[in-house]
């Protein structure tokens, strides 16, 4: 019975105060609050309310209170209520259902706020709107995003891109400044000798390393059309961790129908970084294309990677081309629907198209991706030897 009573409450909270037209069962005066396991100093009534404020119309319930006066005591009761990743969701919903961006503009009400990519997605969309008294807690927030996202990426970044050049990768040149000291010593450890204290190696391995500074080409091609928003977040910061990288020439460029390349700011402030996204507006591939073509230096040490949905307004024709012309020069190109969890729209004529093309189309995690540029820089690696 307990069980019961606690899944017809649950229910009620989920479908709203609507519920309880259709099923007298559901009314909440009927229900026993003290099945949930909430704050003493929160009511049902308190819970219920705060849920409708983002999943309900409140014209349609009659709600006449200005969003404004009540969010304060939303944001109360949403640190009380939840933690984690479920505050940032309704936080999220809060975003797209209320009309809460309009009023991120008030310092007590960012300082509430649980930092993550949607509310830094948020902030870069009204970004021209942000008034001087809340830059400061602005970019505040997203700096700790971005930090974090660096946090979660750099140290798998440096891993992938370094392991992969280097596995098995051995210069000719047998000189002290280019022996690979690891390498020998794990290779060599059946030749230990415990009497002497002494490996006696059957070979030596040596690294390559004065063929290493900028030896190799990423080129990020990424759209700042709307959908494309935390993608192109994500895709900024693994650009500022790949130029962190000396054996990586890094150039990212951002278009929708104009281009912006931040090639020359990714060793810079990750806020100046993320602050130069123009979020949203129309979009031109084929002309970013053509740009980041232009830039490619040495085809079959290249990874070219374009991110974008594909809803393309500018020439798909062109666009064609070019991706050929790419491909068929030796650069490796991949075209990602989306850096970032979840199923991307996105336009599948045209993915359609260019995956005939024999360029792999996909959508992929920053983990994914890095999973991919493993085996392509590997793959160089062995059609040089």
């Amino acid at each position: 019975m307990r069980e019961r009573e606690e899944a017809l409450l649950r229910w009620r909270l989920v479908l709203g105060k609507s519920a309880e037209e259709r099923n007298p069962a559901f009314r909440l005066e009927a229900l026993d609050a003290s099945l949930l396991d909430i704050p003493p100093d929160v009511s049902i009534v308190d819970l219920d309310r705060a849920l409708a404020f983002v999943y309900e119309d409140q014209a349609r319930l009659g709600g006449t209170e200005d969003p404004a006066l009540y969010l304060p005591r939303w944001l109360d009761l949403m640190h009380a209520l939840f933690t984690g990743e479920v505050l940032a969701m309704v936080q999220r919903d809060a975003f797209e259902r209320t009309g809460l961006p309009q009023l991120l503009m008030q310092p007590e009400v960012l300082s509430r706020l649980e930092p993550d990519i949607q509310l830094v997605t948020t902030l870069l969309r009204f970004k021209s709107q942000i008034p001087d008294a809340v830059q400061g807690v602005v970019r505040e927030i997203i700096r700790s995003v971005a930090e974090d996202l660096r946090r979660q990426l750099e140290n798998r970044v440096r891993q992938t891109v370094l392991g992969a050049l280097r596995r098995n990768r051995h210069a000719p040149r047998r000189t002290y400044r280019n022996l690979d000291w690891p390498t020998t010593i794990r290779r060599n450890l059946r030749r230990y000798m415990p009497e002497r204290r002494l490996i006696i190696p059957e070979r030596f391995y040596f690294w390559s390393n004065e063929r290493r500074f900028r030896d190799w080409q990423i080129i990020l091609l990424v759209d700042q059309s709307g959908s494309m928003a935390r993608s192109a977040i994500h895709a900024s910061i693994m650009a500022s961790i790949f130029a962190s990288l000396n054996v990586l020439q890094t150039h990212l460029i951002l278009f929708s129908t104009a281009i912006v390349d931040l090639s020359d700011h990714l060793n810079g402030d990750p806020v100046d970084l993320l602050f130069g996204l123009q979020l949203g507006g129309g979009t031109d591939i084929a002309r970013a294309v053509a740009y980041g073509a232009n830039l490619v230096r040495q085809p079959e040490k290249c990874i070219f990677i374009l991110i974008t949905d594909l809803f393309e307004g500018g020439d798909p024709q062109s666009l064609l081309m070019t991706l050929k012309a790419l491909r068929e020069s030796r650069v490796k190109v991949l075209c990602l629907l989306a850096l970032e969890d979840g199923q991307p729209v996105y336009n599948k004529e045209l993915a359609r198209r260019i995956a005939a093309l024999e360029i792999p189309v996909f959508a992929a995690t920053p983990r994914k991706l890095l999973e991919v540029m493993e085996r392509i820089l590997m793959s160089f690696d062995n059609q040089d030897r």
